[in-house]
């Protein structure tokens, strides 16, 4: 009985996986030096992020201090794009990704605990972009991962849009 219960689990666990829809799509919002946008956050030891662990989507390590990581849509904001918290002075650069953030103009903004994520929270923040990621690196990095969803919607939408 205990088997068929956990076998029963299992499958469920693993069809809600499968059936997982992206979030909503929003129209990109216009790039510009100065931008308000929704920020959240986001920790290596939340469950979603456990597997790998304190690296981010180019494979290099999460980066909290002088420049922060930050994950988001990278056909909104290109890996590499530079930008300060207007309200924090903090700055942070996207070397990141997430199911949640393709199709979105949100940013994810890394926290090193889960205190810290909580007290974020999501907040509507200014930023001033430093420095603009490049589009065609972001391309060749998400190009061979498109067998996810998440990831064909950014390609697919730097095609549309840049290519």
């Amino acid at each position: 009985m205990l088997l068929a219960s956990l076998s029963l689990a299992a499958a469920v666990l693993l069809s809600s996986c499968a059936g997982r829809s992206l979030p909503p799509y929003e129209k990109p919002i216009t790039p510009a030096p100065v931008m308000k946008i929704r920020t959240t956050a986001y920790t290596h030891s939340e469950s979603d992020h456990q597997k790998y662990a304190a690296r981010n989507a180019l494979g290099t390590q999460l980066q909290h201090g002088p420049i922060n990581s930050a994950a988001a849509d990278w056909s909104r904001f290109p890996a590499g794009t530079t930008f300060r918290i207007v309200a924090t002075g903090e700055i942070f650069m996207v070397d990141d990704y997430g199911w949640m953030l393709a199709g979105t103009n949100t940013i994810d903004l890394y926290k090193p605990d889960g205190r810290s994520m909580r007290e974020w929270g999501v907040r509507r923040v200014t930023i001033e972009i430093i420095q603009w990621g490049d589009v065609r690196q972001s391309y060749a990095v998400l190009k061979p991962r498109e067998k996810y969803r998440h990831v064909r919607r950014m390609v697919k939408q730097i095609e549309d849009r840049y290519l």
